[in-house]
């Protein structure tokens, strides 16, 4: 599997050289990130910005309602890559260990869909809860933002 992922992103670092090479006799205002930047832990060599994966999310924040405590609750934020080239995500993290996002660890091709799923624990939670998850990936900018929203009410209170 490790093959196979660095398979991956060696082709497409080629594609990118390669099609770079045919654009050097345009204007050279393209904006590009610069072959030492660095986009979620992979260099990316003379991309152009224009050409880099970009998530976009078809809700970036979930309201869940009322909760009671104690309960898990489960959301999948959906995105589809709109860029032109796989969307690589390295990490995905919480403000805190009661909530816990899965996120796919193979790319995700230009125009694919795919879900970060994120799981909420409320126990010890009382009243409204705004849980930020950051999803680091190889875009520009490389972190991007969603956000859980619920309100934690007793268990025993309907």
């Amino acid at each position: 599997m490790k093959k196979v992922f660095l398979g991956i992103i060696a082709a497409s670092l080629l594609v990118a050289c390669n099609s770079n090479s045919a654009k050097t006799n345009q204007a050279s205002n393209t904006d590009t990130v610069g072959s030492a930047a660095t986009k979620a832990g992979a260099t990316v060599a003379n991309v152009p910005a224009g050409d880099l994966p970009a998530m976009k999310f078809e809700h970036e924040t979930h309201d869940f309602g009322k909760i009671k405590g104690g309960d898990l609750v489960h959301y999948d934020f959906k995105f589809t890559n709109t860029g032109k080239s796989p969307l690589i995500i390295t990490n995905a993290t919480a403000t805190c260990g009661c909530t816990k996002p899965e996120f796919p660890k193979t790319p995700v091709a230009p125009g694919a869909s795919d879900v970060i799923k994120v799981t909420f624990n409320s126990a010890g939670k009382m009243g409204l809860q705004d849980k930020q998850i950051t999803i680091t990936a190889n875009t520009n900018p490389a972190e991007t933002r969603v956000h859980l929203i619920g309100d934690v009410t007793n268990p025993t209170s309907n």
